[in-house]
């Protein structure tokens, strides 16, 4: 009796475990099996398999917008947003199929909301850039193109195009909204002022840049600005290069010649020395050996290479200057053997030549000064400031330090 009842009694619970854990792996090897469709396959067939899976409602939805049957895209993003409300790329098809049927408000509200989702995706900012440009709202759209601009180096160079023509086309508004973008040093700030630079609309708007950013919490670097100085100067711009010089004081236009003491690594080129090293010739800028607060220029020359020491490119207006320079011998005969020239650039036409050293003083400690009065005509637009070694046919060694190079007028232009 006791066994009859044993066997009609149903299974106990334990003994179901096999056939729950059996069902729990069929359909997690299921999942395993479609995973790779719903995330690759194409749309058509992906719903198939997974007619119910946001991720390929919103495939077959992006995959319907590329084919502009905008109403099946909207059908399908919208069931795709009902069962997964917080997916960005489903509401940015919404917007788009809104766009796509005139509703722009409606679109802007959706796309507005897709990008505050996402900043990573693009296409959604893209739409918000392009709509608030039609619209004149540079701030948005600009702020969108950052965002582009940070993530995409392979559309940079149209981001780059629609920054510089909106600052050609309407300055007054545009420039203060570039100048906030890169005064932020976004990572693409480098690479924007290189490519003002290839255009020649793009020189204006790089020097009204190098203005307004000045004041800005982040104004050109050293490098920057150089760029800017050399690329100006090598297209001919001189006039635009010495206002934005005078503008931006940097360096400071107090003084014809930049660096004249040798004390400031500073100032961007062209206004800075280039220093020249050859066999038989060696310009450095170091601490005088006499007094080591000061920095001077310490010239060794063999008496017999030909050289240029030095050079600075200067920018003198027509009329009537003085040079300046002190020179002090540590070792040699340099009297005759170096001299200073100024000569117009275009064109070569010498301004002067001066012997760079005078008579040796009666102490070692002296600076003994050199002078000369010369002129600038009409059209001498920038000048080459150089130290030159005279070579006579035997050698002669010498070393001589210089410094506190000046040039100053001797009356006003027009007198």
């Amino acid at each position: 009796m006791r066994n009859t009842a044993d066997s009609s009694t149903p299974p106990r619970r334990a003994d179901a475990v096999p056939y729950v854990l059996a069902v729990g792996a069929i359909l997690l090897a299921w999942q395993i099996v479609i995973q790779p469709i719903v995330l690759r396959a194409p749309p058509e067939i992906a719903i198939r398999v997974a007619p119910g899976s946001p991720l390929v409602l919103r495939r077959a939805a992006e995959g319907e917008l590329a084919a502009a049957r905008n109403e099946n895209a909207a059908a399908l993003s919208r069931d795709a947003l009902g069962r997964s409300p917080f997916d960005v790329r489903a509401l940015r098809v919404v917007g788009l199929t809104e766009a796509r049927a005139g509703r722009s408000d409606q679109a802007n509200e959706l796309l507005t909301l897709a990008g505050n989702w996402s900043l990573r995706d693009d296409p959604t900012h893209a739409w918000l850039m392009e709509q608030r440009l039609r619209n004149g709202d540079y701030v948005s759209s600009f702020a969108h193109a950052d965002t582009l601009a940070r993530r995409r180096e392979d559309i940079q160079p149209q981001l780059f195009n629609l920054f510089t023509a909106a600052a050609t086309s309407d300055p007054l508004r545009v420039i203060p909204v570039l100048t906030r973008l890169l005064a932020a040093k976004p990572p693409w700030r480098s690479a924007y002022l290189s490519s003002l630079h290839a255009r020649n609309d793009g020189l204006q708007v790089a020097a009204s840049l190098a203005l307004t950013l000045q004041g800005s919490r982040a104004p050109l670097t050293t490098q920057e600005l150089q760029d800017l100085y050399l690329t100006l100067l090598a297209k001919g711009q001189v006039p635009i290069l010495t206002a934005v010089r005078e503008r931006l004081n940097r360096p400071a236009t107090g003084a014809a010649v930049t660096n004249g003491g040798f004390d400031d690594a500073t100032a961007p080129e062209p206004f800075q020395w280039s220093l020249i090293q050859k066999a038989g010739a060696v310009a450095e800028i170091m601490n005088d050996d006499v007094a080591p607060s000061n920095s001077a220029l310490r010239v060794e020359y063999d008496g017999y290479s030909a050289a240029n020491f030095v050079r600075q490119r200067v920018f003198l207006s027509p009329g009537r200057y003085r040079f300046r320079a002190g020179s002090r011998t540590e070792a040699g005969e340099p009297a005759g053997r170096l001299e200073w020239t100024l000569t117009c650039d275009p064109g070569g036409q010498s301004l002067f030549t001066a012997g760079a050293v005078g008579a040796r003083p009666s102490s070692r400690e002296g600076w003994t000064p050199s002078t000369m009065d010369f002129s600038v005509p009409q059209g001498c637009l920038s000048q080459w400031l150089e130290l030159r070694g005279r070579p006579l046919d035997s050698r002669s060694p010498m070393v001589v330090w210089f410094d506190q190079i000046v040039v100053t007028p001797v009356r006003p232009t027009g007198n």
